[in-house]
């Protein structure tokens, strides 16, 4: 069992940056395949960026956060972060921490992940 949840969100200008944080607690072997998802209203939930680690460490971005987010993990402090810059008014939505036991199938799809935590939101405006 993993509990995670997220810390970071609020408003912010398009141009700004905000920094999201996950704390991580319970099984370890769910922290090795981590990651971010959004759902803005009336939309799916969408992969944002995710770490995985299969023996080595790999990142992935969704193509419309590429170049902007970074995802990042501190393992000494169970906490995984996505550092948003250059933010957007589509970037505005909740923010979810995902994890899962086995880095397998497609990092984007929710339905691959088995702990979530509740829920963080940004909103971009001026």
């Amino acid at each position: 069992q993993v509990q995670l949840v997220e810390t970071g969100g609020g408003s912010v200008q398009p141009g700004g940056s905000l920094r999201l944080s996950c704390a991580a607690s319970g099984d370890s072997s769910s922290k090795d395949c981590m990651g971010w998802f959004r759902q803005a209203p009336g939309k799916e939930r969408e992969g944002v960026a995710a770490v995985v680690y299969i023996g080595v460490r790999a990142t992935y971005y969704a193509d419309s956060v590429k170049g902007r987010f970074i995802i990042s993990q501190d393992n000494a402090k169970n906490t995984m972060y996505l550092q948003m810059n250059n933010v957007k008014p589509d970037d505005t939505a909740m923010y979810y921490c995902a994890a899962r036991p086995w880095c397998h199938g497609s990092w984007y799809v929710s339905a691959n992940y088995n702990y979530w935590g509740q829920g963080t939101q940004v909103t971009v405006s001026s």
